[in-house]
């Protein structure tokens, strides 16, 4: 459905809470206790909303500001937008020899 033939989609333009599942790997998942997380967000949100959500978590303030983030498979930038059945992912940094 979009907004007055537009082509922009209706949900754009509305607010309404909704939860993001939420993938945690390696440090991300010990600084907040948990391999998956539900979070409560305000949609529209975007990526950045989301990491603002996790950091005000018990143990979020360890996430960086600007982690690493895979939306449905793929790398996704702060300005992505997410929706209700998008798969997160935060991926740590990861090192090895």
């Amino acid at each position: 459905m979009d907004l007055g033939g537009t082509g922009f989609p209706l949900w754009r333009y509305l607010c309404f809470d909704m939860s993001v599942s939420v993938l945690l790997f390696a440090s991300y998942a010990d600084a907040l206790g948990a391999r998956q997380i539900e979070v409560p967000v305000t949609a529209p949100c975007a990526v950045a909303d989301l990491v603002a959500a996790l950091r005000q978590l018990p143990g979020g303030e360890r996430l960086p500001a600007k982690p690493l983030v895979a939306v449905n498979h793929a790398f996704a930038q702060m300005a992505t937008v997410i929706h209700p059945a998008d798969e997160v992912a935060l991926i740590p940094p990861v090192a090895g020899g």
